[in-house]
């Protein structure tokens, strides 16, 4: 005989069919009140079931509802109409909120079913399916319609960190990253300060410029960092802000204090290059850790594909989006950004906070002219040709 009552273990149940199943086949072998006795139930329960399993089968072993069949207080159509056309109205509204605002009469479970049927619920999105949302609409914006640029202290990287005592190696890496392309630029620099970032803001201007972009109705986003807005109480806007919108139609755009997933485009390039880069290469000097990073920036814009944008490289996004721009877009080495502001600084009369001129001398007959300190890439450097070879020129 069974030990509990049979309608507590049908409370419990996650299959009801199966007990029931069970009992109708020792009726049926026993008798119904064996049967009774057995599960510790009624002889009326093992009759109801045994006789539904033998009208329909096991899918008659389901439990029925028990709401009448021809209520007394049945819900009116003007009531369903009415019901309907709140939620139209009110999507993000809860059937207790519509109830209580608008005083129905119609219960909340009633209302929830009715929106059921009409395919009026509202689903709540997981978080992958947002990010996929959010990643279509970025897919609709114009190239480099909005950059996002940040600051990375690479000075705690465990592996980079040695290095850097031993040869002198930059503490903060600026980053600036195309939304819609992937593409990447970066800066460094042993501070992280206002100076540095207006003078990374003020050549990537020019070489995107240069290369044929039009900047117009664009913007440049950042945190709220003193690097970009300078002191948090500051009653004008500082030199990164009138740099930027010195450029007609670019403005500077900050995100909200502590959201920082706006900026998830660059901070996602900060944990890829700290896995790919920092973590693995080793250096021998100053000079082979810049030559690495143009490398790796290289491969970056031009090789790498990114299964999130279709799994294709930046340049085949830009390309693809205009075929005007010109491929030196790519191949914007590293910039150093501690020896190019005092270079600056020694070649003028200007002292203090005076803003620098750009670093680009230009383009002149067959020679792409980059100068970033020491750093030149022309026609016929080994650099070069690397890349035209990476972007199938």
């Amino acid at each position: 005989m069974c030990p509990y009552p049979y309608y507590e273990i049908m409370r419990k149940s996650k299959d009801k069919k199966y007990l029931r199943l069970k009992m109708v086949e020792y009726a049926k072998e026993h008798g119904n009140k064996p049967a009774a006795r057995t599960f510790n139930t009624t002889v009326k329960t093992v009759r109801k079931w045994r006789k539904r399993y033998e009208e329909s089968g096991y899918q008659g072993l389901n439990d029925q509802s028990r709401a009448p069949k021809n209520p007394a207080n049945g819900i009116l159509p003007s009531q369903k109409e009415r019901a309907i056309e709140l939620k139209e109205m009110l999507p993000s509204f809860g059937a207790e909120r519509i109830k209580d605002y608008f005083s129905l009469q119609l219960s909340v479970k009633a209302m929830r079913r009715i929106w059921k049927e009409e395919g009026l619920m509202k689903v709540k999105r997981k978080k992958h399916k947002k990010k996929n949302d959010l990643r279509a609409i970025k897919a609709t914006w114009r190239l480099f319609e909005q950059t996002d640029m940040d600051t990375k202290h690479i000075y705690d990287i465990p592996e980079y960190w040695t290095q850097m005592r031993m040869l002198g190696l930059p503490r903060y890496q600026y980053t600036a990253r195309d939304v819609v392309s992937g593409m990447q630029f970066l800066g460094f620099g042993d501070e992280c300060c206002l100076n540095y970032a207006t003078l990374f803001a003020e050549t990537l201007i020019e070489h995107l410029k240069l290369c044929g972009v039009e900047l117009s109705d664009c913007r440049i986003q950042t945190d709220n960092g003193s690097e970009f807005i300078g002191s948090w109480n500051a009653k004008e806007d500082r030199a990164f802000t009138k740099k930027v919108h010195e450029t007609e139609g670019l403005v500077h755009h900050t995100i909200p204090p502590g959201a920082h997933t706006y900026q998830a485009d660059v901070e996602t390039v900060h944990s890829i290059i700290e896995d790919e880069f920092y973590e693995v290469e080793n250096f021998n000097s100053k000079k082979n850790f810049f030559h690495k990073v143009a490398t790796y920036l290289l491969w970056f814009n031009v090789a790498r594909k990114n299964s999130y944008k279709g799994n294709k490289t930046p340049w085949e996004i830009v390309h693809e989006r205009d075929p005007t721009i010109k491929p030196e877009i790519a191949i914007l080495p590293p910039i150093m950004l501690d020896e190019l502001w005092q270079k600056n600084i020694d070649s003028k009369q200007q002292r203090g906070y005076d803003v620098i001129t750009y670093p680009l001398i230009g383009i002149g007959g067959d020679c792409w002219i980059v100068v970033v300190q020491s750093f030149k890439i022309t026609r016929k450097s080994s650099s070069y040709k690397t890349a035209m070879s990476f972007l199938g020129i």
